[in-house]
C-alpha cells in the first residue's frame, strides 16, 4: 500500500504542472478571450432589448398616429357630409321657393283667365241675347211672309 500511495503522490507531482498550466491557461483565455466575449454577447443582448423596446416605442407611435390619423379622416368626413347636406337643403329651398313661385304665377295666370272667360261668356250672352230678339223677329216675318201651300204642310215649306 505504500507503494501505491507514493506511486499516486508521483502521479499528483507529475500532474502538477499540467494543473498549473492549465491554471494558467484558463486564466489568460478568460482575460484575453471570455471576457471580451462576454462583453460583447452583453452588448448584442442590451442592444437587442433596446432595440426591441424601440421597435415597441415606435409601434405603439405608429398606432397612435393611425388612431388620430382615423380621427382626422372621420372629422372630415362628418364636415363634408355637413357641407354636403346644408348644400342639398340649401337647393330644397330653393326649388321649393321656385315651385312656390311657379304656383303663385300659375294661380294668377287661372284666376286672369277665368276672369277673362267670364266676361267673354256674359258679352256672349250679351251678343246672343240682342241676336234673340232680331233673329226670332226675322223668323216670325218670314213665317208671316211665306205663302201657303195648298194641301201642304208645313213640313214641306221648309
Amino acid at each position: 500500500m505504500q507503494e501505491i500511495v507514493h506511486q499516486l503522490g508521483e502521479l499528483f507531482l507529475q500532474a502538477v504542472p499540467t494543473v498549473l498550466i492549465i491554471l494558467l491557461f484558463y486564466f489568460i483565455l478568460r482575460g484575453i478571450f471570455f471576457k471580451p466575449l462576454l462583453a460583447a454577447m452583453a452588448e448584442r443582448d442590451a442592444r437587442t432589448v433596446g432595440a426591441q423596446k424601440a421597435a415597441e416605442v415606435a409601434q405603439a407611435r405608429a398606432l397612435e398616429k393611425a388612431k388620430q390619423y382615423q380621427d382626422a379622416l372621420k372629422q372630415a368626413r362628418t364636415q363634408v357630409y355637413a357641407e354636403q347636406e346644408a348644400a342639398r337643403k340649401k337647393v330644397l329651398e330653393e326649388r321649393a321657393a321656385l315651385i312656390k313661385e311657379a304656383r303663385t304665377a300659375a294661380t294668377a295666370q287661372v284666376a286672369s283667365a277665368k276672369q277673362r272667360i267670364a266676361a267673354e261668356v256674359a258679352a256672349a250672352r250679351r251678343e246672343i241675347e240682342t241676336m234673340v230678339a232680331q233673329l226670332s223677329a226675322e223668323i216670325a216675318q218670314r213665317i208671316l211672309e211665306s205663302p201657303r201651300r195648298p194641301g201642304g204642310s208645313l213640313r214641306g215649306a221648309r
